[in-house]
């Protein structure tokens, strides 16, 4: 058994464990609230209560939290078994508690919500099922299996049947919603985690490329001094050497390798100077043109119409982000068109529109108004590769282009262009945010 993960094999994806010290720290919270309603309804209120049955309970849960903690730690990650198994013996535990004070006619009985909470926000579906049906079980056999609810000695505190059903409902209800809706929120909130943590990853490589290309035109100038000294120097050293002589063929292979020195750091010169350069400003056209470019051997046609309707065409600053989502719809477009992809540009003195149409199948209907989201996609998985049994992709190629595009001010639309599919993407940008984002960077 690993220490990093207690209780079984690895989580399944999107679920991320839940630390042991987590639950330790809620069931000591747990201790210190039963402990202090125990003692008070008994000695503060008077009202006689099985007090060593109720205090044996809460010190069995207290010597369950030492032992975890002297066996496992307090910084081990749970699997989910694992940590489904102590959500049910705390819910058992506090089952047993309000048997012993009145069943559902403890108002604490809604304590019972609180184990469904925390396997909704943090467990998969199948544990936090477990957890929900063994609390709504738990609170069914309170209905009808329980002490009387402590009270004034000489005194009874009577309680209508359709008030104990009344509770018993709305926990139901209580459990049912944490259990279906809270589970699917967080579910969705991980999803978009991930995916968001994809997206950065891969924005950073791209950067990181970028920058590789700046140190590379930096090293090569930085070079070219000395390189060109120890050229002049060599030249110096065959006019006063005798010709073919040892030395003289020295002399002529320092020379040789310096040119060919001399020639690898032009080549990283032109790094820097590289049309993908970040740092740069083109207009849309010329952009558009460049993310194309590398798909244009795939055996698909790429063709461009600009529509001007106002003015030249706008200029953006040439961001990673701009580069990578563009190029990323325009290679989404390539893989499932047919013969053709289209790719429109129009602008006027608001706005600024790209359409990128392809004559493919189109988008499925039923996944229209979702597209954008994390891990969404139609597309098969490599039939050759390790994930060949899996239904599909990741689906993180349109969230990732989507994200980086709304980044600089972009809305994106998808639809069909028409009955036969033909997906389109529309982009558009307010020509005002572009423009100052163009100043912005001239400021800086």
């Amino acid at each position: 058994m690993s220490f990093d993960t207690v209780g079984g094999p690895d989580a399944p994806p999107h679920w991320r464990p839940l630390r042991l010290q987590s639950l330790v720290l809620l069931r000591w919270l747990a201790v210190a609230g039963q402990m202090s309603g125990v003692l008070f309804v008994q000695f503060g209120l008077g009202y006689p209560l099985p007090l060593w049955e109720c205090l044996g309970l809460i010190a069995l849960s207290a010597a369950f939290n030492i032992g975890l903690v002297l066996r496992y730690g307090t910084h081990v990650q749970l699997a989910p078994g694992f940590a489904t198994l102590l959500l049910v013996c705390d819910l058992c535990q506090l089952g047993g508690l309000l048997a012993l004070t009145g069943g559902l006619q403890n108002p604490f009985s809604l304590l019972l919500l609180a184990p469904v909470s925390v396997s909704a926000t943090t467990l998969p579906k199948r544990q936090t099922l477990l957890i929900a049906v063994l609390a709504a079980s738990i609170a069914t056999a309170l209905s009808v299996l329980h002490l009387p609810l402590p009270w004034a000695p000489g005194e009874q505190l009577p309680f209508h049947r359709i008030y104990v059903i009344g509770t018993w409902v709305s926990i139901i209800c209580g459990i049912a919603f944490i259990a279906a809706y809270t589970n699917k929120v967080a579910h969705d909130s991980r999803l978009l985690a991930d995916a968001l943590a994809a997206t950065e990853l891969a924005l950073s490589r791209r950067e990181q490329l970028s920058a590789l290309d700046g140190m590379a035109a930096a090293a090569a100038h930085e070079l070219g001094t000395p390189l060109s000294t120890i050229a002049l120097a060599a030249k110096e050293m065959r006019s006063e050497v005798e010709e073919g002589s040892p030395l003289a063929e020295d002399v002529e292979l320092i020379i040789a390798q310096a040119a060919r020195c001399r020639a690898i750091l032009a080549k990283l010169r032109n790094l820097g100077s590289d049309p993908a350069d970040p740092f740069a400003e083109a207009p849309l056209t010329d952009i558009l043109a460049e993310v194309a470019r590398p798909h244009e051997g795939r055996g698909k046609v790429i063709l461009f119409d600009n529509e001007p309707v106002a003015g030249p065409a706008p200029v953006f600053p040439r961001s990673v982000g701009l580069l990578y989502g563009l190029g990323n719809l325009i290679e989404n477009a390539t893989d499932f068109a047919h013969q053709t992809v289209r790719i429109e540009t129009s602008w006027g003195p608001s706005s600024i529109t790209v359409l990128v149409t392809d004559d493919g199948p189109g988008f499925a209907p039923e996944l229209i108004a979702r597209l954008g989201e994390p891990y969404l996609t139609s597309r098969p998985r490599d039939p050759q590769g390790t994930d060949a049994h899996q239904p599909g992709g990741l689906g993180l190629g349109i969230f990732i282009a989507k994200t980086l595009l709304e980044r600089s001010g972009a809305r994106l639309t998808f639809e069909n262009a028409g009955h036969a599919g033909h997906a389109r993407v529309r982009i558009t940008w307010d020509r005002g945010i572009i423009a100052h984002q163009s100043a912005n960077r001239v400021l800086t």
